[in-house]
């Protein structure tokens, strides 16, 4: 059955976007798919990027690699975030690049290939200055040894070497040259060690964007990939949102001047007025902190929401004439603007409003939303409900 509330998903936002990022930064991308494809479709997405250019894919745990390999995905995979209880074994028989960030965890990848029998492929993950995962300066030298041994004994590979910039959102700030350094460093005393790596990879989507000294061998977008912003105050760089974001109007109806809206009454109609209840929520991603702070247009116009966000509902005002919004229509709540149409409501403009980034929004959306594709790539998407083909009106 049609769904009340629908994200399109257009592929060819994605491919655009990958090339965007390929011509600013000089190399390919990794296209980082993690957390479902920041809320797009992780199986999707990673179809049209590598169909754009896209030299690889990247996620966070190895089940989000494993999904893709499920779904028929062949290239090449790297999974970078792991816990005690990760499965390396399931990882290295699906041929997952394991990015290791301790000695421990290297110590696991070595032990599941051995008792496998096999070889396993393995990324370094460099801390150089983010505090947060990757070998850390104090173990670097000991792990460096452990990773020689390893690739000397047939259990490893070491194909690429990785870091995460702390602050690549700041173009210029001096830390994103020195970690750069450090890890090219790190892997200098790898090679003295008789360790060559393939590959090294260092910028993410902001240093993708603005910093084509940093690229190395691939770069690591993110949230570019899906035309999100990450550094809003430059501009958009170029890159088509790929998400929009639509609610059917529930509910058309008058309400006196002086009648309060949902829980609180912390809205009140100023006048006589027409009210619109959409079939969103909260428990949809719609912030509550959102509440009576942001527009959605309805066939052009925009109209304001007003009272709180509820689990299920929000409600926008309609004016005195009722807008001409009858209940069925579409209310686009975020998305990408189109040519010779007035512009649409942004995530980024959401995020702006709550103090936050359009990553999290994106990420966000959950619940009930129904995922449609459109674009070149969207006959292979993999999604439930009607024609996937399909637009939202």
């Amino acid at each position: 059955m049609p769904a009340p509330l629908t994200v399109t998903v257009d592929l060819d936002a994605i491919a655009h976007n990958v090339r965007v990022i390929t011509d600013r930064a000089g190399v390919p991308p990794i296209a980082v798919v993690k957390a479902d494809g920041y809320g797009h479709g992780a199986v999707p997405v990673a179809r049209a990027a590598l169909a754009a250019g896209a030299a690889e894919l990247g996620t966070a745990h190895v089940s989000e690699a494993l999904a893709l390999r499920a779904a028929g995905i062949d290239a090449h995979i790297t999974a970078w975030l792991h816990s005690p209880s990760t499965d390396f074994a399931a990882a290295i028989a699906a041929d997952v690049d394991v990015a290791v960030s301790s000695s421990r965890q290297l110590a696991a990848v070595v032990a599941a290939a051995r008792e496998l029998g096999t070889t396993a492929t393995v990324t370094a993950k460099v801390d150089t200055g983010l505090g947060r995962s990757g070998i850390g300066h104090a173990d670097w030298a000991d792990t460096a040894r452990a990773l020689a041994r390893a690739q000397a004994e047939g259990a490893i590979t070491l194909r690429a070497m990785m870091c995460h910039l702390a602050c690549g959102d700041e173009p210029d700030n001096p830390l994103n040259t020195a970690q750069a350094q450090r890890l090219d460093e790190a892997t200098r005393e790898l090679v003295a060690l008789g360790v060559t790596p393939e590959l090294t990879h260092v910028a993410n989507s902001p240093a993708a964007l603005t910093r084509p000294d940093l690229a190395r061998d691939l770069v690591r977008p993110g949230v570019a990939l899906y035309g999100g912003r990450p550094i809003p105050e430059r501009g958009d760089f170029g890159l088509i949102p790929a998400m929009t974001l639509t609610a059917e109007v529930a509910l058309v109806k008058r309400i006196p001047a002086g009648q309060g809206v949902s829980y609180g009454h912390r809205w009140v109609a100023p006048r006589d007025t027409v009210i619109a209840v959409l079939a969103a929520g909260y428990a949809d991603g719609i912030p509550r902190l959102l509440s009576g702070r942001f527009d959605v247009d309805v066939a052009g116009r925009r109209f304001p929401s007003v009272g709180r966000v509820c689990m299920d509902q929000l409600v926008i005002d309609l004016g005195p004439d009722g807008g001409g919004v009858a209940e069925g229509d579409r209310a686009v709540l975020f998305g990408a603007s189109r040519s010779g149409r007035p512009p649409v409501p942004t995530a980024t403009e959401w995020a702006a409003t709550i103090d936050t980034i359009d990553y999290e929004i994106f990420t966000g959306i959950r619940g009930r939303a129904r995922r449609r594709y459109v674009g070149g790539a969207a006959e292979n998407a993999d999604t439930p409900g009607p024609d996937t083909r399909e637009a939202a009106r």
